[in-house]
């Protein structure tokens, strides 16, 4: 399994606090079936400025810590850049790191509690200058549960999106766990991911979720979101089923 989105790197954002915290992250990722993974820490998110090439070399040592431990996971590097107007500027001048370098897939972060204005805007640019973004955790952005259609606007017209495995199996709470099932059930999103800060309090959860995604919606989605990942990886073109609005959920039969 690979697994996108982890906050493992020591040290340098609000995940791992250490080398040897890493290390204990490493060791939990492999015992849920993880063999490969994208460290992507925060970048201009007003606390932590997390540059390509600082992040590579980070990601460098860290593989060689494992390699010295033994452990089998290969660490890939990435970034969790928070939207901005200069969001196409930084990708010209090579700050931007591209999910395992030249994938051609960037994570965007919008804010936690609205849709910047600018935002349809600048993932078209983006796909211009030929990255396709991927927004993180839709699911926890208070605008998007509010009014899903605007996400469903986001991903007709090219972008892709990452739901977070905690967020799969309600460990957010009960509304982002129904907001996470609406978007699989309508194609809103693509990538599972564990957006994994630490072994406790945030920790990975991908058997879980994946389990659940079996349970709930079969073998084809689970293949679904693995597959996808490593065409990821790989750099090649990701195309999901036609994606729909969120059906609104009836309450007490009302509507």
């Amino acid at each position: 399994m690979i697994d996108i989105h982890c906050h493992i790197v020591a040290n340098i954002d609000d995940g791992a606090k250490n080398m040897d915290e890493s290390v204990e992250m490493a060791r939990e990722a492999v015992s849920q079936g993880i063999d490969s993974l994208i460290a992507t820490p925060h970048h201009l998110n007003g606390r932590y400025e997390n540059y390509k090439i600082d992040i590579v070399e980070h990601v460098r040592l860290l593989n060689d810590r494992l390699v010295e431990e033994s452990i089998p996971l290969k660490v890939l590097p990435g970034q969790e850049t928070r939207i901005n107007g200069e969001m196409i500027n930084d990708l010209e001048q090579g700050h931007l790191l591209p999910l395992n370098e030249t994938s051609g897939y960037l994570f965007v972060e919008l804010p936690s509690n609205h849709v910047p204005r600018y935002t349809k805007q600048l993932l078209f640019d983006l796909q211009v200058h030929g990255v396709k973004p991927i927004i993180v955790h839709p699911e926890r952005n208070k605008e998007l549960m509010e009014n899903p259609d605007l996400l469903y606007e986001f991903v007709r017209d090219g972008t892709l999106t990452q739901v977070t495995a905690a967020s799969v199996v309600g460990k957010f709470g009960k509304k982002i766990k129904q907001f996470s099932g609406q978007l699989i059930e309508s194609n809103l999103t693509h990538f599972i991911a564990s957006d994994a800060h630490n072994t406790t309090t945030r920790g990975f959860c991908m058997d879980e979720a994946m389990q659940f995604i079996r349970d709930e919606y079969g073998n084809d989605m689970l293949y679904y979101y693995m597959e996808n990942t490593q065409l990821l990886i790989n750099g090649e073109m990701i195309v999901g089923d036609v994606p729909e609005p969120v059906k609104k959920k009836k309450f007490l039969g009302i509507f």
